[in-house]
């Protein structure tokens, strides 16, 4: 491409489809289907999270949810145990939410409108986008991560890409797009090509631009700026934070706590934590728990998307179970029933180290 050319808006997206349709991905299994409900259910699962982790809660949550009546009708608890190890937490009570309010307000049925199914609770415009594009080929454009790579790559699109600016330069492009695509274009095949293009052709650190079908245009390409573009997000010091773990078993069972909503772990069952061993002691104290035989266990790291989380677990074995009418949020459980609870990750990753015979079902 000369250096004053400008990338081509009218062949962007038939170059896009053609490719995607040779060489895209094709055997994922949300891909097997027009379903919104399954497609809803991947586009979640794949916010911050890779395809190769998704698929095992995919097919795990789809048999023990098959419909979003079913999704609406379950507890929440019933619910967290076939998100716990996906992280963002967030998402799985969002997704029970918008599944009640589905069958409350639009009688069990996603609205084909991208706009009116961004106003379903945990649903952005460019999910909203994805979910119409999949089911029923709706002409709307999304906007994703990858997305973003490939648009400021291709367009010249500077500008940190988290920016309001920068977002709205990115979306008014992608309506340009679809503006200068033919009627006819098929819009599952676009939009899960520009997907596979950003997460295999046009990716962060090595992009593959001899075999990418948009090259011969590509804004980044021609001026040699494929690792300056998307422009690098303003890194900010990441805080620390500690807590202490109490891990207090009786005999077979152990005490969890199950964490509020909203939060970080919020509908999740964790073990007791306190801001520090001190505070753990005290509160052994009050239960009527000796700590003179506690066991410190070693330290673990836990690093989330805005923060690090440093764990001082300790071991304390009693003989008499704790009562605990007192704090409805804690409850004695089995151990051989920890592999059915909703655990966070590092909860999980210290008890398997603990009861690894426990901790080994198919659920999780």
């Amino acid at each position: 491409m000369p250096l004053n050319a400008t990338p081509a808006y009218d062949t962007f997206a038939t170059h896009v489809v053609a490719w995607q349709k040779r060489y895209g991905r094709h055997e994922l299994p949300w891909q097997q289907t027009c379903d919104p409900y399954r497609i809803w259910l991947s586009e979640i699962m794949l916010q911050q999270t890779q395809v190769s982790t998704v698929i095992g809660y995919y097919q795990r949550f789809l048999e023990r949810f098959p419909s979003v009546q079913a999704l609406a009708k379950a507890d929440q608890d019933e619910v967290m145990p076939y998100w716990a190890g996906l992280g963002y937490y967030a998402r799985a009570r969002n997704l029970h939410r918008c599944a009640q309010e589905l069958c409350t307000k639009w009688g069990g049925e996603f609205p084909r409108d991208p706009k009116q199914i961004a106003t379903l609770p945990g649903i952005g415009r460019s999910t909203a986008a994805a979910i119409a594009a999949f089911s029923w080929g709706e002409r709307s454009p999304i906007m994703d991560g990858n997305v973003k790579r490939v648009f400021t790559r291709y367009f010249g699109i500077y500008g940190q890409p988290n920016l309001t600016a920068t977002e709205n330069t990115l979306w008014k492009t992608a309506d340009t797009v679809l503006e200068h695509a033919p009627a006819q274009l098929d819009m599952t095949a676009y939009t899960q090509g520009l997907m596979d293009l950003g997460s295999t052709r046009c990716t962060r650190g090595k992009p593959d631009c001899i075999n990418c079908p948009l090259k011969a245009t590509c804004y980044a390409q021609a001026m040699s700026v494929q690792h300056e573009l998307p422009v690098r997000k303003t890194k900010k010091v990441v805080p620390e934070r500690h807590c202490a773990m109490l891990i207090l078993t009786n005999k077979n069972k152990i005490l969890l706590e199950q964490q509020p909503s909203p939060g970080i772990w919020g509908g999740l069952w964790s073990l007791p934590k306190y801001d520090d061993a001190d505070n753990l002691r005290i509160a052994c104290t009050h239960m009527g728990q000796t700590t003179h035989h506690a066991q410190k266990m070693a330290s673990m790291l836990h690093v989330f998307s805005h923060f690090k989380l440093h764990i001082e677990p300790w071991l304390i074995l009693c003989e008499t179970p704790v009562v605990t009418q007192t704090n409805p949020d804690r409850s004695w459980v089995n151990l051989d029933q920890l592999s059915q609870m909703a655990l966070p990750a590092p909860v999980k990753k210290l008890l398997e180290g603990l009861y690894p015979e426990h901790l080994n079902a198919d659920l999780i």
